[in-house]
């Protein structure tokens, strides 16, 4: 369940090894690296972008869309152009970003995709092609919403995304080969995390399962299942939590430490909110220059709950589970 327009304050609290920064303000950050450069994708009017050299300094970039694709308003009949929680990843020679289109509280949704061959907007071959919507969610129909996706690649090289917040729980669905559709029914979709609601009422509801932000990465011979708990994008009531379960299989089940299948209700703490941050949560994870990063967003108690970007190395115990610390 997402997200408030940011504005244009931007404020960062990035620490690792003992180094801190102050620069920007994201929601839903994800990231990639072309070259010498690291990008930062997130939440934003248009989607919003960042570029660093070192993830401390940030400089803002232009937006994927200086106008809302076109697709988007058959969707959300009133969309401004505030697409919410992107996913960045390279394939077959391009840069594939996924992203959500929303209502707020509603499944009115749907995931498009966006390519490039490059991320350097100085490059003769910096172009982004928007291919439309790749699934939809729509209320009184689907137990399930159509925003927050990730892509995963499994051990023979075929495509996965995973989806969702709220309903039904979280989707993991296979791609088309060119990785701009689903290629199969719902009826072929495997639900990797959900919370039991409390109450039942319609498709309409999201009740108060709360749960998104599904990101999965690969370490070790476990594919790590990272979600998010309870609310995000209510600053100083904001009471995200980021969560974790580990598979041998894409498919699942997955199991958290105590092991609880997270398709029924299981997950692992990583991290949650503090005296200094109401929240923290929908991250997402790589490895770089031989290290592993949990990235994600905290809302500042500080600074009326202002989120702001986080970017922390993992330690794993010796039972192979992500540590996080603030």
């Amino acid at each position: 369940m997402k997200k408030y327009l940011l504005g244009f304050w931007f404020v960062l609290a990035f620490s690792i090894s003992g180094a801190q920064s102050q620069t920007i303000s994201v929601h839903d950050p994800v990231m990639t690296k072309e070259g010498n450069t690291y990008y930062l994708f997130c939440t934003g009017r248009g989607i919003a972008v960042w570029s660093s050299q070192d993830m401390e300094n940030w400089e803002r970039q232009p937006a994927v869309f200086k106008e809302a694709p076109g697709w988007a308003r058959d969707v959300v009949p009133d969309f401004k152009n505030h697409i919410w929680a992107p996913d960045i990843s390279y394939h077959n020679g391009s840069y594939y970003l996924y992203y959500s289109i929303s209502s707020f509280a509603k499944n009115t949704s749907a995931i498009g995709v966006a390519t490039n061959k490059t991320l350097d907007p100085n490059s003769p071959d910096f172009n982004w092609v928007d291919h439309g919507k790749v699934i939809e969610s729509v209320p009184g129909r689907d137990m399930w919403n159509a925003i927050d996706p990730n892509i995963i690649a499994d051990e023979s090289g075929g495509k996965w995304m995973t989806f969702g917040s709220f309903w039904g729980g979280l989707k993991l669905v296979k791609l088309t080969e060119d990785m701009l559709s689903v290629q199969n029914g719902p009826e072929d979709w495997f639900t990797i995390a959900r919370r039991e609601r409390s109450f039942e009422l319609d498709e309409r509801d999201p009740g108060d399962a709360a749960i998104e932000a599904p990101f999965i990465f690969k370490k070790d011979g476990f594919y790590y299942l990272f979600v998010s708990f309870d609310l995000c994008c209510r600053g100083e009531n904001s009471t995200y939590k980021m969560m974790v379960g580990r598979s041998k299989l894409i498919k699942g089940p997955y199991y958290d430490k105590e092991g609880q299948r997270m398709d029924q209700g299981g997950g692992t703490l990583v991290l949650q909110g503090n005296q200094d941050w109401y929240g923290v949560g929908h991250n997402s994870a790589y490895s770089f220059e031989g290290k592993d990063y949990l990235i994600f967003h905290g809302y500042d108690a500080h600074q009326n709950g202002r989120p702001r970007l986080f970017v922390r190395e993992i330690s794993w115990d010796k039972e192979g589970w992500p540590e996080i610390s603030y």
